[in-house]
């Protein structure tokens, strides 16, 4: 699979710097939702570089450090959980991407998201853009832009989230709704971190 024929049209048609965009996180019980926008040298070879769910924690870490080091520019951005519960995780999805956007030192003039989406009913994706279903196991920028999001926010929930709330062993599942996840909100109960609208299943389940 040619990872550049996107980013290449983009540059036949006079776009000069083009980020990949991708979100991390969409789906956990706890902490933020992490966007990245990566715009990378062009026809950059990245031995390995594929969409983040498909590769190892250990081959994104790695991939992480080559991304950070040779990429054009980058950019991290994150939602809390707190304003994910005001604003939804839609539009928390659509604000994280274009805050990963704005943060580029390197201004785009086209964007490629992942996904199908590109706004909510409060936020958008504003910056001139495409959106490609599957995106991060077609543009080489996506994908890097998936690595960067998912392992931020990885490292986020194993690190800060677990320091502050060991109780709930946000290392071993990152905030996901695991089983074990699920037996500490009901040791527990819920703490800051978590996203109170996510929780109507385990709620629906309580006596």
């Amino acid at each position: 699979m040619d990872l550049w024929t996107y980013e290449r049209r983009c540059w036949e048609e006079g776009k000069t710097a083009v980020c990949g965009v991708d979100e991390a996180g969409a789906g956990p019980l706890a902490g933020p939702v992490y966007a990245a926008a990566v715009i990378l040298p062009r026809e950059l070879e990245i031995p390995g570089l594929n969409d983040s769910k498909k590769l190892t924690e250990k081959k994104r870490e790695a991939l992480f450090d080559i991304i950070v080091e040779q990429a054009v520019a980058y950019s991290i951005a994150r939602v809390e959980a707190s304003e994910i519960d005001e604003i939804d995780i839609l539009n928390a999805r659509m604000k994280a991407m274009q805050m990963a956007i704005d943060g580029l030192s390197v201004t785009p003039d086209h964007a490629l998201i992942d996904g199908n989406r590109d706004h909510g009913s409060r936020y958008a994706v504003t910056t001139p853009h495409e959106t490609l279903v599957k995106g991060d196991g077609l543009s080489a920028s996506i994908a890097a832009a998936s690595i960067l999001a998912k392992v931020s926010r990885d490292r986020y929930a194993a690190g800060k989230l677990h320091e502050a709330y060991p109780q709930y062993r946000f290392d071993k599942h990152k905030g996901y709704g695991t089983k074990l996840h699920y037996e500490m909100l009901d040791q527990y109960g819920p703490c800051e971190a978590h996203r109170v609208t996510f929780l109507k299943k385990w709620k629906a389940g309580k006596p």
